[in-house]
């Protein structure tokens, strides 16, 4: 079957031509992405899909499936860099179809996913997922070394502390230290 997008449709609309109805009544199906230092996760968002269809080459996806009411969903991305065909995996649950796309260059963040600047309507971050990972690796470092100074300080044997300047005198009576203890030890008195 030939996937026309709607523009190609209207277009042959438009020269007294017609299009089969399954091509006119196609749509994009909802997509989210995320990244990450290897991979790029994409989740198009289908409620019991069928006929599900991934095509994945080193430069773009091809998405098609049928929705639970028969429409026809079709999607086509131009990655915004080159990925790892060969590497990558899709996986489909009974709300999406989740793709786990290998990048080719790791640990290089991707702005966006499309290779044009232009977003389409149907694209979004996944904000639930998303997390910026550059420079965690820098985080995790100063987390590290200040971690290990706080052992290093701990496990330094040092000498106990000198107690000569303890007073083992009980305290004269009417000073305040006296007053404090008398009213810290002093015997609960009973209810009647």
């Amino acid at each position: 079957m030939e996937h026309l997008t709607v523009n190609q449709a209207l277009s042959l609309l438009s020269i007294g031509k017609t299009a089969p109805p399954q091509l006119l009544f196609r749509q994009h199906a909802r997509t989210l992405w995320y990244d990450r230092p290897k991979y790029v996760f994409m989740e198009f968002c289908v409620e019991d899909s069928t006929d599900v269809h991934v095509l994945l080459e080193d430069h773009r996806i091809v998405f098609s499936c049928k929705n639970a009411d028969g429409v026809e969903l079709y999607n086509e991305i131009e990655f915004y860099a080159k990925v790892n065909s060969k590497d990558s995996q899709d996986k489909r649950s009974g709300r999406s179809i989740t793709c786990f796309v290998r990048k080719w260059k790791e640990k290089v963040a991707w702005p966006r996913l499309t290779k044009e600047d232009i977003k389409p309507v149907w694209l979004s971050v996944d904000f639930d997922n998303w997390r910026d990972w550059e420079g965690d690796e820098e985080v995790e470092l100063a987390q590290v070394e200040h971690y290990a100074e706080l052992l290093k300080k701990v496990s330094t044997k040092r000498p106990p502390p000198a107690m000569d300047d303890l007073d083992t005198n009980p305290p004269p009576p009417g000073s305040m230290s006296s007053s404090l203890s008398t009213e810290i030890y002093q015997e609960p008195t009973k209810c009647p």
